[in-house]
């Protein structure tokens, strides 16, 4: 196998480098961080930013290299209308060469060009073996039309890749931690409750679920006010835990 020349050599020890960052980022907010720093330092960018998918809700805005960024996403999730809403929604690459002449979205457009951004390049962060799942966008900017190559276009591909594997991982880490947290949680307070009230584990774990049915509060957050108040209101059950 003929050797990489420099350059390809020095991509592949970045995205090296990268993959180790990911893997030992703690947690989704310190991952996208090491996401667009490295857009920064990679791609032919002068700004970067992630926005990721929420359930039931407008698309979050995770990370951004310069408060610009913050302004261009606002500009689209309060309209639904834009790159990034585009990207995020039909799951592929969107491409700006120039802000200034672009007539797919002429409003926003032009008031993105007043922000002082001339190039777009939206990338979507796709999981799964058939690409369907989308868990945000990966979006780059530059103060110059016609910023972006079909190399930077490559590379933002490969970078959003590693990015979206890395977001889906850290984010099942993060769920599965919550979700031991609020085990213990409730265990400990329905202990509270068995030896309170001389009840059995069903029952403790029923009042509980109807306190949070009744108040439209989470079950965790249940747990929580009783192990910190020793107390539950008295119509949560009806006056007696029996």
């Amino acid at each position: 196998m003929p050797p990489l020349d420099p350059a390809a050599a020095d991509m592949a020890e970045t995205f090296a480098r990268l993959s180790l960052e990911l893997h030992d980022a703690d947690g989704v907010e310190e991952t996208i961080d090491a996401v667009v720093q490295f857009a920064l330092q990679a791609l032919n960018c002068s700004f970067a930013g992630v926005a990721l998918n929420t359930r039931g809700s407008k698309p979050q805005v995770a990370a951004v290299t310069d408060p610009v960024v913050a302004d261009v996403y606002d500009l689209q999730l309060n309209s639904s209308i834009g790159p990034l809403v585009t990207s995020l929604r039909e799951r592929r690459t969107v491409l700006i060469r120039d802000t200034g002449a672009d007539n797919r979205w002429p409003e926003w457009a032009a008031k993105v060009a007043g922000l002082g951004v001339r190039s777009v390049l939206d990338v979507p962060l796709l999981t799964g073996n058939d690409t369907t799942r989308t868990v945000g966008v990966l979006g780059l900017y530059s103060p110059f039309p016609d910023a972006f190559s079909e190399d930077d276009e490559a590379i933002a591909h490969i970078l959003a890749r590693h990015a979206a594997v890395a977001v889906a991982s850290a984010r099942h880490d993060e769920t599965m931690t919550s979700a031991v947290d609020a085990r213990k949680l409730v265990g400990q307070a329905m202990g509270i409750l068995m030896e309170r009230f001389d009840v059995d584990g069903d029952r403790a774990f029923a009042i509980l679920r109807r306190y949070s049915q009744d108040n439209n509060v989470k079950l965790r957050d249940v747990a929580q006010q009783l192990i910190d108040t020793r107390k539950l209101p008295q119509h949560s059950y009806g006056g007696s835990a029996r």
